[in-house]
């Protein structure tokens, strides 16, 4: 079969002599609902060295030598389409693409893109995975299942907190539509701010980042919205134990503009108020996701989208205490092309991140109030040269205003850490060159700059952490800039259509910084801007790697080595003070970084069973002349060993079923060696840091869907899963305290979240 499909296209193709090369360029698009395809591949059948990928926006461009070609496309989760032109002019081809099973006959005798692509570090997985893989409660999670990738460690037991490549929490970029998410968590860390009804695509970038993006360390986690469906009207949702989900989407006219609106809440509140504890009831205890987006295409040249996203935690301890944080994000998008082989995109973005945290008790009005404001303005351009280059260019100006915190215990005393204002601006340039057949290379410069403004009061520390000097700026006065060149360089080497070695070093900076003693995300976490203590922090990157697609292109292996190191880095002085401090950098200390590691993964890409095999061995080490005596001392999130099995299994058109297992080594702990008696108070003394491990943790969980029966306006399906199937006790934290039962005797008292199996079940509809 595959070698008559070819035959018959490759017949069919009428032979014309290069005599001048034209562009084939437009959009690709879900042709059920209009859906742009990002990352689709365009590929020549004949020319096996030119194929491209649809950028950001769903467009793509080639250069092609005037003759009659088979053009190949393929997207994850669609039919390929193969379609037959004849370039004597430029032609823009728009291609819309069918949902279901790929066509690989074909696609095995055209380059691997992902192969070919000098690109390291990207991990991509579908939402048709996402939706599969087996989560806590029910509740789709794209940051939980990111960490089952190797090189990207959770945080901690159920939270989706992440680090990356020995990065810290704090080091990752998450771009909602462009827009900046400061803390994607729900519930202190158990649940994630991405609703995977309103979200068409999430690719992470953990190594080789590209020029284009910038201001944090270890990765891009990119997360784009759906734009909604420009052909039919549709309601779709679901209802489980803690939550349930409600979407609209539809036509705003028919083939050129659509709408997209999500809600997602959830009721443990209900719960509280059927309590027989009346110390809890009537207390609340939930969170809620508003995800809004709608586009228009003017013609074929200009189009206009606007998105935006509401989220808010609201935790309150009946009449006692109160507590709530959230983000608002909104981004207003506009793409022209002004040739067929130049492209631009114009973006105005708007980011808030606020917490509250208040006494509800009539006998004291405490309240306390941060918050993080951007405004951010972008330009990318694309211009395809020929057919061996792709250059890309932009600048990013961002206005960032910090409020620490705004503390009043009393209407007559308020405590106010004063409020930063400053610039983050960039320009970038890259270049995507073919050299060759065989050689692909993607290099490019970043320039960034940080600029801290006035009006406000601004101090020197000494080691001790001392006030050295103080001076004072007015409004607009600029107190102290930063100016940083980033090189960026990939590299991709053929060793057959199937295999390649590639190559990539990258420098990045970050001024914006995490002041937290937790490892996962918490609404008290603080953030600040380099200043005149607190320097850009910097992370030189290095990786190798060797990659291999294999059965026609059904199974996907790569090897990845990296080495990265890092200045800068932030720590804190024993016992410091974080909270509500007016000379809150007094208390940090600085220092360097290393980290380095080997990733494997096997992926198994189409057919009825599909998923991955992931491994990373790793270490990530942290040395401060005033912690370990000077010498390196692993990060509290350094882990040896990180083991992940995920796997997806459709046993017929009603049942898909999935599982997944991981394996950890322990984080690094602090634990105490000793201790001494002061007054009657035990007081222990501690090991070098981070000088232990906790024990390993490991979970199986697993999960079922069952498709309703087909009807011509309606679909529904049940989701089951089971999280932690064997009940194993994976540790949270471990303490120390004075056993009650042994005097004299010091005792270690682990916490465990969740350490019995935990069902869930949804219902989810579609009409």
């Amino acid at each position: 079969m595959r070698l008559s499909l070819t035959g018959i296209l490759l017949t069919a193709v009428v032979s014309c002599f290069a005599q001048k090369k034209y562009t084939l360029s437009g959009s690709i698009t879900d042709q059920a609902t209009g859906e742009q395809l990002i990352g689709a591949t365009v590929k020549i059948l004949e020319l096996p060295s030119v194929y491209t990928a649809a950028n950001n926006y769903g467009y793509y461009v080639l250069l092609v030598p005037e003759g009659s070609y088979t053009v190949i496309i393929t997207y994850v989760g669609f039919q390929t389409e193969t379609l037959k032109v004849c370039l004597k002019e430029d032609q823009h081809l728009n291609i819309s693409m069918t949902p279901g099973t790929e066509m690989k006959e074909v696609v095995v005798h055209a380059a691997n893109a992902d192969v070919g692509s000098p690109q390291m570090g990207l991990e991509k997985i579908s939402m048709a995975q996402i939706n599969a893989i087996p989560v806590m409660m029910g509740e789709k999670d794209i940051l939980k299942t990111i960490t089952l990738l190797p090189g990207i460690k959770s945080s901690g037991e159920s939270n989706t907190g992440f680090y990356v490549r020995g990065g810290g929490s704090d080091q990752n970029l998450i771009l909602l539509d462009e827009a900046t998410v400061y803390n994607a968590s729900h519930l202190y860390g158990f649940f994630s701010i991405f609703n995977t009804d309103a979200i068409k695509e999430i690719s992470v970038l953990k190594g080789g980042i590209p020029a284009e993006y910038g201001g944090r360390l270890s990765s891009v986690v990119n997360v784009s919205m759906q734009e909604g469906n420009n052909q039919n009207f549709g309601v779709q949702g679901g209802i489980g134990l803690i939550s349930s989900r409600l979407k609209l989407e539809g036509p705003l006219q028919k083939g050129k503009g659509s709408f997209m609106l999500s809600a997602r809440r959830t009721y443990f509140d209900l719960f509280l108020k059927a309590s027989a504890d009346s110390s809890i009831r009537g207390s609340s205890l939930y969170f809620y996701d508003l995800n809004g987006k709608a586009n228009y295409h003017f013609n074929d040249k200009n189009a206009v989208y606007i998105s935006g996203y509401l989220g808010k935690d609201v935790l309150g301890l009946k009449d006692n205490f109160g507590t709530n944080w959230g983000n608002t994000t909104g981004t207003l998008r506009f793409n022209h092309l002004f040739s067929s082989r130049l492209f631009a995109n114009t973006s105005l973005i708007y980011s808030n991140y606020k917490y509250t945290i208040e006494s509800l008790s009539a006998a004291s009005d405490f309240k306390a109030t941060t918050k993080i404001t951007d405004l951010n303005f972008k330009e990318d351009v694309q211009f395809t040269f020929d057919d061996a280059h792709t250059f890309k260019f932009g600048l990013n100006v961002l206005h960032h205003a910090i409020t620490p915190g705004n503390i009043s215990v009393s209407l007559s005393s308020v405590t106010t850490i004063e409020k930063r204002y400053g610039y983050e601006s960039a320009l970038y340039a890259s270049d995507s060159w073919r050299p060759t057949s065989k050689l692909n290379l993607l290099y490019g410069l970043r320039l960034s700059s940080m600029l801290l403004r006035g009006p406000g009061t601004f101090k020197t520390y000494d080691a001790e952490g001392n006030s050295l000097t103080s001076d004072t700026y007015s409004s607009g006065a600029n107190v102290k800039s930063y100016l940083n060149l980033e090189p960026r360089f990939s590299a991709s080497y053929l060793l057959s259509t199937g295999s390649s070695l590639k190559l990539s070093y990258h420098r990045n900076t970050q001024n914006i910084h995490l002041l937290s003693n937790t490892n996962g995300g918490t609404p008290t976490d603080i953030y600040v801007m380099s200043s005149t203590n607190i320097k850009p922090e910097i992370n030189d990157e290095i990786s190798a790697g060797y990659f291999r697609s294999f059965r026609e292109n059904n199974y996907e292996f790569s090897a990845e080595l990296y080495y990265k190191q890092l200045q800068n880095q932030i720590d804190y002085k024993n016992g410091a003070e974080l909270i509500a401090n007016q000379d809150v950098e007094s208390q940090l200390l600085y220092g360097s970084g290393r980290a380095y590691g080997l990733e494997l993964f096997l992926k198994k890409k189409y057919g009825r069973f599909n998923g991955w095999l992931g491994y990373t061995l790793s270490k990530t080490e942290r040395k401060f002349n005033e912690i370990n005596d000077g010498n390196y001392f692993p990060a509290s999130y350094d882990r040896r060993h990180d083991f992940s099995i995920a796997g997806i299994y459709k046993f017929n058109k009603s049942w898909t079923f999935s599982a997944t297992f991981l394996y950890g080594t322990g984080n690094a702990v602090t634990y105490p060696t000793g201790k001494y008696n002061v007054g009657g108070l035990t007081t222990f003394s501690y090991s070098a840091r981070n000088g232990y491990r906790m024990p390993a943790t490991h979970r199986l969980d697993i999960g079922a869907t069952l498709e309703g029966k087909a009807h011509r306006k309606y679909h529904s399906s049940w989701t089951f899963g089971v999280y932690n199937v064997y009940g194993n006790d994976n540790p949270y934290a471990i303490t120390f305290r004075d056993s009650e039962t042994l005097p004299n005797t010091t005792e270690a008292v682990q916490t465990s979240i969740f350490p019995d199996p935990m069902p869930s079940v949804t219902w989810n509809f579609k009409f």
